[in-house]
């Protein structure tokens, strides 16, 4: 059966070839006969490719096509594989997983016929990075170690520590570092900003790979702590919908050891788009041993401060609530052929419209990896589409990263596609 795909001629797939001679001669700018497409484009390093087309020069059966590819960084193409039409004239090429690692260009030949040939192509391909934070909850006073590594080796080059911007969703740099002979990294950053910070590390590319980044890692950041009226959280991260409790302990004045019971305190909050915090629920009496507790279920970032009610006024750190997103995501079926199509949609809570959420799959290296982006729609619901090239269960899932108001969620549960 012939395989049909949909697949468009976008920029990525249509630059122009430098034609240099080879092994395979100059590099053909224009088809003579004989198309020529690359799926996906760009891919993750690693990942399978579909090189196809179609012969349009009689005899089209049962003719031998030949594949050619050139290396990043090479000046010479080399052949790489043969295959056979269909009755049709079709033709297919499957580079298997762990095979393409490396930007490159291909086209293909008619064996024994020079003169029909395909277009050159271009596949793209992202660089790996990985990234684990020594923490991903800390102080202003503490910092935090980032490692990680990037596939394919790129000893030296340089990787940014990137955080997001809030208000635009643009990712600006904190840090750089170098990978060592191993393609590895460790990056120190510590923050003077409390809040929650949604970070990643990026490659920036080169002639071998285009720019690879990360997963994102979402670092709570607190105030360091009045040792003597002390605030922590249950949860510093938790859902929308969740609740959390904010607890301490209060000291006598100038003593971290010995508590202050019967003193009333306040729980004090400022959301957002609130310049001014604002006393909320009743006050609370110190225990015994000078503890206190308070129950809350925000819908949004707040932070939290507590306060004795009354004179000397006396007060804590401030401490920061994160309140992450709810992202839900299905697929239209849980199975599907090579060359088949699946439709990924699912909804974002509280409403998200306008903003970017991604598409990812989790690779061979079983960390998650941005595959697709697209906008949030004023319902706050998304669709993704993926058309499949090989064989085998990748799982998928969608992430959404943070605004000023809620912190991006991690992800929504994950997806798995059996593609026979």
């Amino acid at each position: 059966m012939r395989l049909r795909l949909a697949v468009s001629v976008s920029a990525l797939a249509a630059l122009s070839a430098i034609a240099v001679s080879g092994v395979a001669g100059a590099a053909p700018r224009h088809n003579n006969g004989l198309t020529i497409n690359a799926t996906p484009n760009p891919i993750d390093a690693g990942d399978a490719v579909m090189i196809y087309g179609q012969l349009n020069n009689q005899p089209i059966g049962n003719q031998t096509i030949v594949l050619y590819h050139r290396l990043a960084g090479h000046r010479q193409f080399t052949e790489v594989g043969t295959t056979s039409t269909d009755s049709t004239g079709f033709y297919k090429f499957t580079r298997a997983e762990n095979v393409v690692y490396t930007n490159r260009a291909w086209f293909v030949r008619e064996a024994g016929k020079p003169s029909v040939h395909s277009r050159t192509i271009h596949e793209y391909v992202r660089a790996l990075v990985s990234m684990t934070p020594s923490t991903t909850s800390t102080d202003t006073s503490t910092p935090v170690t980032f490692t990680g590594s990037v596939i394919p080796n790129h000893a030296r080059d340089t990787v940014k520590l990137q955080e997001q911007n809030d208000a635009n969703g643009d990712w600006y740099t904190l840090k750089t570092g170098k990978l060592n002979s191993s393609s590895a990294y460790s990056i120190t950053y510590r923050w003077v900003r409390p809040g929650d910070h949604d970070v990643r590390v990026l490659f920036p590319g080169d002639a071998r790979n285009i720019a690879g980044a990360s997963d994102g890692a979402t670092i709570a950041v607190q105030q360091a702590q009045n040792p003597e009226f002390t605030i922590t959280s249950s949860q510093p991260i938790i859902s929308e919908g969740s609740q959390v409790t904010i607890s301490g302990v209060l000291y006598m004045p100038g003593s971290t050891t010995t508590p202050d019971p019967g003193v009333s305190v306040t729980l004090w909050a400022k959301g957002p788009d609130q310049k001014k915090f604002h006393s909320i629920g009743v006050p609370v009496l110190t225990g015994n041993d000078g503890s206190y507790s308070f129950t809350e279920m925000p819908v949004s970032n707040t932070v939290y401060q507590v306060r004795t009610t009354f004179k000397p006024h006396r007060s804590t750190a401030l401490l920061y609530e994160g309140v992450r997103d709810v992202v839900q995501m299905s697929s239209s079926s849980t199975t599907s052929t090579v060359g088949g199509q699946v439709t990924f949609s699912g909804s974002v809570s509280p409403d998200k419209a306008g903003h970017r959420i991604y598409l990812q799959r989790l690779g061979a290296d079983n960390e998650w990896h941005s595959v697709e982006v697209t906008r949030v729609r004023h319902d706050s619901t998304f669709e993704f589409h993926w058309t499949f090239v090989k064989t085998g269960s990748p799982q998928f899932r969608a992430r959404i990263f943070s605004d000023e108001f809620n912190v991006g969620a991690a992800s929504s549960p994950p997806v798995t596609i059996t593609v026979s």
